[in-house]
């Protein structure tokens, strides 16, 4: 006598079971991904000798702020605009004119802001870079 448990199907199985052929995919990938980041082979290079000469440092900076309620700061220095003007004079005598690096707040009006770039044109600085915040 025959012991059965559920239906008397004489059927085979009619579908594949992909888990273990996924398992061992898997396993295989990570071995190929390792061995493929210890196995780079580097390549044995000269490089060229060069006689190029070391270039100067960039002119020195000549920082400019504005700030909300309308202040003029030259590198720190809270400074009139009738200081501003002569420290730019100076500045445009020198051999290697400066940089301006230009920090407005928001809240500054744009008359100040078109002041303080009309002197630096006037004293024939036009290297005028506006300064954000990301």
């Amino acid at each position: 006598m025959a012991f059965s448990l559920g239906e008397d199907d004489n059927q085979g199985m009619t579908e594949m079971n992909l888990i273990p052929l996924i398992d061992i995919m898997l396993v295989l990938m990570i071995i190929f991904l390792v061995t493929a980041t210890v196995a780079n082979p580097s390549i044995p290079l000269t490089l060229p000798q060069t006689t190029a000469e070391i270039q100067p440092p960039p002119p020195k900076e000549f920082s400019i702020s504005i700030s909300a309620d309308n202040q003029v700061a030259v590198n720190g220095t809270v400074v009139s605009m009738d200081q501003l003007t002569q420290q730019l004079q100076q500045a445009a005598q020198s051999p290697e004119k400066p940089a301006i690096q230009l920090r407005a707040d928001k809240e500054a009006k744009y008359d100040t802001v078109a002041q303080v770039m009309g002197h630096a044109t006037e004293a024939g600085l036009s290297n005028i870079a506006f300064v954000t915040d990301n």
